[in-house]
């Protein structure tokens, strides 16, 4: 006698001989002779009795065939069988639908869900075809029913579910220096020690390349002055040996001389050692700028994930003080002032400067100079952005100023906001660890349910049970994925698990990574906290101080959530601002279906990212700043504090260097800047014209806004969702 019946999804459920009466009485209504109640019965009553104890719904539909076929009524059998093709037709007919608009090149909320990736392509097209069909497998065999019911009712998101079940991490920060050091295997390639800086320069770049492929993630490299400022100097030494074999001269006694930077000079009036030391200079420097060109270049052209995306990198730099280290420094933002090919704005790696007191900020200190130009280069590039070692979260208690590998004690962070610092399981450092996954909360769609409470108090009382209730889910389901993914083997990532993820190096090819990667972290994050707000108390936290108070004690509420987590699970539990692209419209669009229209929270196709202050709301830097600071500390698994200003800032570096301060002042962690850039798509003219129609120099109308959309560039807004294009449009100048 059947009991149960598995379903198609994988879920057991009691079995029902209602639902099979149905679909033979929908079968009989189609022939002439109408239903016969005894008939149904009769066959129902059979397959229940003589079918096994569990069987598939196939199984019982089968029977079902047969003993229509078997009874008098066989007419009733073929309208059954018909039945159920129609209903397979049905559901494979959304999955169509999906590929129809990827083939046709459509541009839709499914073909523009990232815009670093080209949808159009045939490799982005068959990355698409992938991520859509392997979506509904995640949803079916690999999450709890708790977690999928989460899914589908708008509760939750789970970033990159596509990649799921490869069984990836997130990111990772590259410990450049024992890849350059020791060289690594790649594929079918091996690649030796670096000794000049054009190879370091490259095997970064490989290094990022290579990874990207074996993550679902971005890539960075926390250290990138400290790494490569050795070449420079064993690059000025083969330069000073090639003036050795061409004069026949020693001039061994310049290998190591000491001097305060690398700088090109004339050789006009130098003789002897000065001339010999200065021509080896300027040419090291020449090929330092040589190599950062070849690595933007090459970051900016170099395809990963099936030849269809540039690799998401980022690099972080500004504290090396040696005169090697400021030299990578200095021709690396030269080479970004410049740009790339036509003079075209490099969209990656994207560049983070790190701001330290005494090191990298201050007049007198060493590095100020690079940082104004650091601040140059901003106000035209966008680059570097700007993370704040002197923050009070982001101190290392075991920092010293004269430790030569300080960079180990430094904070250093992902292009989009990913941050990774502390570590209950190993080194308290942003090297070799990243994020292994992260699910975000609609909070939006809690505070909307709670908007019928008339009681203030009751009401927001109402919102944090909803709250706990769904942080206890989403906690779960980051434990469920970090348990399917510490059983893939090491020789499934050969890059990330021998050279870059902290301890792996003594893993064998089929040992499993469970051992090592409870050093990254799971990631909760949160959208909408602005429509939030609203929601609860008819005010954002930028217009009002009640609900800025009230934000603070949401995402606070979080943070000690995942603190309380990180001891019960015994991970790594962080708090994410989550910088949302795809998922900027998804949110909302099910929640105006549920919940109608709702001015101030759902009458905008986007929710706010994080706890950003909204984009429309007209506000001076200093305000912004001031509501959206707290929350940095809040979220240590990522954050980003932006400012839109407006002009020409090419000619305005001090707005730059204003923004920054505004960082110093309210202990802010991370920061960039948006302001307006035009670009000729034929001539690559750029300008900062308000509306540009036509470019004046070729005429042609392809004319772009560059713009940041989450925390990286996109070279074209034509691979922006609806979503995302709505919220730029509505981005307002702070002033």
């Amino acid at each position: 006698m059947i009991q149960t019946v598995v379903k198609r999804d994988g879920r057991v459920v009691g079995y029902n001989e209602e639902k099979i009466k149905a679909a033979i009485r929908k079968a009989m209504l189609q022939t002439e002779l109408g239903e016969d109640e005894a008939l149904i019965q009769k066959i129902v009553d059979r397959i229940g009795v003589t079918g096994r104890e569990r069987m598939t719904v196939e199984e019982i539909q089968d029977r079902v065939e047969i003993e229509l076929m078997k009874s008098p009524r066989k007419e009733v059998a073929k309208r059954y069988i018909a039945y159920r093709d129609q209903r397979n037709i049905a559901r494979r007919a959304k999955t169509r639908d999906i590929f129809l608009e990827i083939i046709e090149a459509k541009s839709n909320d499914i073909t523009r869900e990232n815009a670093n990736m080209n949808a159009d392509s045939p490799a982005g097209m068959m990355m698409k075809f992938a991520s859509e069909t392997t979506k509904p497998f995640v949803d079916d065999y690999l999450l709890s029913p708790e977690a999928r019911e989460a899914v589908n009712a708008g509760y939750i998101h789970i970033h990159d579910k596509d990649y799921y079940p490869t069984k990836s991490l997130t990111c990772v920060q590259h410990p450049l220096d024992k890849i350059l050091k020791y060289g690594f295997v790649a594929g079918h390639g091996e690649s030796r020690p670096a000794k000049r800086i054009e190879t370091a320069s490259i095997i970064g770049c490989i290094s990022m390349e290579t990874a990207q492929n074996e993550m679902h993630g971005g890539q960075a490299i926390p250290a990138f002055d400290f790494y490569l400022a050795p070449f420079v100097r064993s690059s000025f030494i083969e330069e000073v040996k090639n003036i050795e074999n061409f004069t026949g001269l020693d001039l061994s006694h310049l290998y190591n001389m000491e001097f305060p930077d690398y700088t090109k000079n004339s050789l006009d009036g130098l003789e002897g050692d000065a001339r010999y030391l200065q021509h080896a200079m300027n040419r090291t420097v020449s090929r330092v700028h040589q190599a950062m060109e070849a690595f933007i270049h090459n970051m900016n052209t170099i395809h990963s994930r099936g030849g269809n995306q540039v690799v998401f990198s980022s690099i972080n730099y500004g504290t090396d003080t040696s005169a090697e280290g400021r030299c990578i420094i200095r021709e690396l933002l030269n080479t970004t002032y410049e740009g790339v090919g036509n003079g075209a704005t490099a969209i990656f790696p994207i560049q983070i400067w790190k701001k330290k007191r005494g090191v990298s900020y201050l007049p007198g200190d060493r590095n100020y100079d690079l940082y104004q130009l650091a601040c140059k280069v901003t106000a035209r590039r966008f680059f570097p952005n700007f993370v704040n070692l002197d923050a009070s979260f982001n101190q290392h208690e075991l920092w010293r100023e004269d430790d030569p590998e300080r960079y180990r004690y430094e904070i250093a962070t992902m292009g989009c906001r990913t941050r990774v610092f502390e570590n209950r399981f190993g080194e308290k450092t942003s090297i070799g660890r990243g994020n292994l996954s992260f699910t975000t909360i609609n909070i939006v769609r809690l505070a909307i349910e709670c908007m019928p409470v008339k009681d203030p108090a009751e009401r927001i009382d109402a919102f944090f049970r909803k709250l706990d209730n769904m942080l206890e889910v989403t906690a779960r389901q980051l434990c469920d994925r970090f348990d399917f993914q510490k059983t893939a083997l090491v020789k499934q990532f050969p890059l990330l698990m021998s050279r870059l993820w902290n301890g792996a190096e003594g893993l064998a090819p089929t040992d499993t990574i469970e051992s090592v990667i409870n050093q990254g972290t799971l990631g909760i994050g949160f959208i909408g906290l602005a429509e939030c707000l609203v929601a609860l108390t008819g005010k954002h936290h930028g217009e009002s101080e009640e609900a800025q108070q009230l934000g603070l004690r949401i995402v606070g509420y979080m943070r000690s959530k995942a603190n309380e987590f990180s001891e019960r699970y015994q991970h790594n539990f962080s708090v994410l601002a989550t910088p949302a692209e795809g998922l900027s419209g998804k949110f909302t669009s099910k929640d105006r279906k549920s919940f109608g229209i709702l001015p101030g929270i759902t009458d905008k196709i986007y929710y706010t990212n994080s706890n950003h202050v909204p984009v429309y709301y007209h506000c001076s830097p200093r305000h912004k700043a001031k509501i959206e600071a707290p929350y940095h500390e809040l979220t240590r698994g990522g954050h980003i504090f932006y400012v839109e200003i407006d002009g020409d800032a090419t000619h305005n570096p001090e707005a730059i260097a204003n923004i920054v301060d505004l960082m110093d002042k309210y202990d802010i962690g991370y920061c960039s800047v948006n302001h307006n850039r035009n670009r000729c798509m034929v001539c690559g003219y750029e300008d900062a014209s308000a509306d540009l129609k036509e470019c004046p120099h070729c005429h042609s109308t392809a004319i772009d806004r560059l713009q940041r959309i989450t925390g990286y560039l996109v070279g074209t807004t034509d691979r922006w969702n609806n979503a995302k294009l709505a919220e730029l449009n509505d981005r307002v100048v702070h002033k």
